[in-house]
């Protein structure tokens, strides 16, 4: 009891005094704070005393042989269940992979590797394209480290059309049928030259196409030589697949990529609105190029990212026929484009060789399992936001070995079961039921140790499958659209039905990927049309696009449309 109250005072002084001496609060508060912590420290010293101390002296003091061979037990008792638990999913993960394999499933995470192209055949080796990841990798593929990159390197891609995203124009939306004002653009650029020299401007006042061009002509000879390179037959980046953490895999190009179709989509507006199509022809190609270049990247990042160039780049082509200055040879070319565009095929291939990163990511984890930290800081969710870093860490270390192959099944069978048949590449159809029910499969899984990998990877399978959807369906609503102004330029009128448009238009009209019926479609009484699909709602809202409270599109709302604005 002597002990315990010695104790207790000198942290209730020490607090006391530290209190004082770091805080400008009045002591009343301070005295308050120490007298609970001395009280917490006497109650901690008297369970000691009273408690902890006797029980280890009756234990290994009276009771020593015993205390042994009990300790003895119980560490054979959890040597026992790690073995069995080890051998138990090893077996079951084996077992597993066999009998898919045999179906022709991969789960080799080298098998969807891109395979090798000669150097000087491969665009993303050319100066220019490797200045889009030059300062974070070799030519070889492999990370150079912080403290040695080049602070002088000069990414030649990084073409910002905007010096402030925040205070840029924002107009033209193809999704609600706008048109960009390029009058914001010139009055854009024209107040930024009385604050920086970024972007040049002509002394006086031109139209606001001409304005807009002479404001990017600094990218002029970027654009140029990247149209060059990407004469080349292919593209791989070099990444270092071999990587253990295939997370840990660099992807600097794709941020620059997106970027430069940004730049690419203005200067195509721009080019339309200055009578120059044929410019504005060559730049849409460019940036379709540039997102079929990341086309083999094993990762569903770089399809998304791909799916985001290609809504960029409809804008030029929406505008190019709303206000028919297409031709028709142009148009027949764009169409060919478009049709090599197959998302649903890359949903397929993207989630196999996902699935194959993620266990390769679980073995990793395994054998490296004070670094869960670095794989959670990596991952942005809401299950990860609910659960406690130091829980996870605690049960990471703890986990046999054959929970992480149990993890493993986990993580494959939901892919096989609810990722891989949200989307069917043959009949080319998307089903936005199955992918709500993998949101809540992947829901339900029981907070388990053999669940936890499956519960932090794989919530967002859902929106991958609608964005897939969202993408191959704009895709054939641009090549249908361009069918009908061809078959304007040959009628002079929009046709009444959709059939008259095959197969001279176009050699087969793409149906909906929602459900699979046939695209809705009718002309206006101005002489335009709207064409549409039923969109992720699987409900026919005669035309109307979803909007957010922001007025930004909601493409889980309403319809997915391609109209024109009225006249």
């Amino acid at each position: 009891m002597i002990w315990t109250l010695v104790i207790a005072a000198a942290i209730f002084l020490a607090v006391f005094l530290l209190a004082v001496l770091n805080s400008e609060r009045p002591l009343a508060d301070m005295f308050g704070m120490a007298a609970v912590i001395g009280l917490i420290g006497a109650i901690c010293c008297l369970v000691v005393v009273c408690l902890v101390w006797p029980m280890l002296r009756w234990l290994f003091w009276k009771h020593w042989r015993r205390t042994l061979f009990a300790l003895a037990c119980f560490v054979t008792l959890i040597a026992l269940f790690y073995a069995e638990e080890d051998w138990r999913g090893w077996h079951a993960w084996n077992n597993f992979k066999h009998e898919w394999e045999a179906k022709g499933e991969k789960f080799n995470f080298a098998d969807f590797v891109p395979p090798p192209v000669p150097d000087d055949q491969n665009s993303a080796l050319s100066p220019i394209v490797f200045t889009s990841y030059g300062q974070f990798l070799t030519r070889e593929g492999k990370g150079i480290p912080c403290q040695q990159r080049d602070a002088n390197f000069v990414n030649r891609l990084k073409m910002e059309v905007v010096h402030n995203y925040e205070d840029s124009p924002k107009d033209g939306n193809w999704q609600i049928a706008r048109i960009s004002n390029l009058k914001t653009w010139r009055d854009y650029y024209r107040a930024l030259a009385a604050t920086t020299n970024e972007f040049p401007v002509a002394p006086q006042l031109q139209s606001p196409a001409a304005d807009v061009l002479l404001a990017l002509s600094k990218y002029d000879p970027a654009i140029e030589e990247l149209r060059q390179a990407n004469q080349l037959t292919d593209s791989r980046f070099p990444l270092n697949y071999d990587i253990e953490n295939p997370a840990e895999i660099l992807l600097p190009h794709l941020a620059i990529l997106k970027q430069c179709s940004l730049t690419l989509q203005l200067r195509a507006i721009a080019e339309l609105q200055n009578g120059q199509s044929e410019q504005a022809f060559d730049d849409v190609k460019l940036a379709l190029r540039l997102a079929g270049s990341v086309r083999t990247g094993p990762f569903i990042i770089t399809h998304l990212v791909r799916i985001a160039i290609l809504q960029i780049t409809l804008q030029p082509v929406w505008e190019g026929l709303a206000e028919h200055k297409w031709s028709d040879a142009q148009l027949a070319e764009l169409d060919s484009e478009l049709s090599k565009l197959d998302f649903l095929a890359d949903y397929e291939f993207s989630v196999r060789s996902e699935r194959a990163a993620h266990i390769k990511i679980v073995d990793w984890m395994e054998r490296k399992r004070s670094r869960f930290g670095e794989l959670f800081n990596m991952i942005d969710n809401d299950y990860k936001k609910t659960m406690n870093n130091f829980g996870l860490s605690v049960e990471i270390y703890l986990m046999p070995k054959g929970w992480y192959y149990q993890s493993e099944i986990v993580l494959s069978k939901v892919q096989q079961q609810w990722g891989l048949p949200m989307v069917n590449d043959p009949q080319q159809t998307v089903s936005p039921q199955s992918a709500r029910e993998s949101v809540d499969a992947v829901g339900s899984l029981r907070p388990t140790g053999v669940n936890l990998f499956a519960r932090l990877l794989l919530p967002e399978l859902g929106k991958y499958a609608e964005r897939t959807a969202y993408g191959q369906n704009a895709a054939n609503l641009a090549r249908v659209a361009i069918a009908l102004e061809r078959y304007r330029l040959a009628h002079g009128e929009f046709p009444e039905l959709l059939d008259a448009l095959a197969p001279q238009f176009v050699e087969k009209i793409p149906h909906d990927i929602i459900g699979g019926q046939p695209l809705h479609y009718r002309c206006t009484p101005d002489g335009q049309f709207v064409l549409y699909s039923i969109g992720w709602n699987e409900r026919d809202d005669g035309g109307t696009v979803g909007l957010k409270n922001d007025g930004s599109v909601d493409n889980n709302t309403g319809d997915w449309v391609w109209r024109y604005p009225q006249k």
